[in-house]
């Protein structure tokens, strides 16, 4: 059997512990914390990520959207290259409709990508 103590806290340090801690109970919460911030490496159980395996995923993430924008400006480019059939020219129509309906209202922003 575990041995349990009393550790004596102030009552706003418990009323944050009680405010951040989710499911786990005070002592888990505690447990977790301490874990955390004095093991450098330790053991996932899948539910958190390291800061190096995000950063990884954010690369990934970068890396992708790069090779989605090379593929769509070289198609674009091979179809500029060939005669556009009708069918190429109703498609074209559709998609500047749809950017003309999009087209973003006074006041509204829009995000850029910048591309390094």
């Amino acid at each position: 059997m575990l041995e349990k103590r009393m550790l004596i806290v102030p009552a706003d340090t418990v009323d944050k512990i009680d405010e951040n801690r989710g499911d786990m109970s005070q002592a888990e919460f505690i447990d977790f914390l301490i874990d955390s911030h004095f093991q450098k490496e330790k053991p996932s159980d899948g539910r958190y990520v390291s800061r190096e395996q995000f950063q990884a995923f954010e690369q990934g993430m970068k890396d992708l959207f790069r090779s989605f924008l090379d593929f769509f400006l070289s198609f674009g480019l091979e179809i500029d290259q060939t005669s556009p059939t009708a069918e190429f020219e109703e498609f074209n129509n559709k998609l500047q409709g749809l950017e003309e309906k999009l087209e973003p209202e006074k006041g509204e922003r829009r995000a850029k990508i910048k591309w390094k």
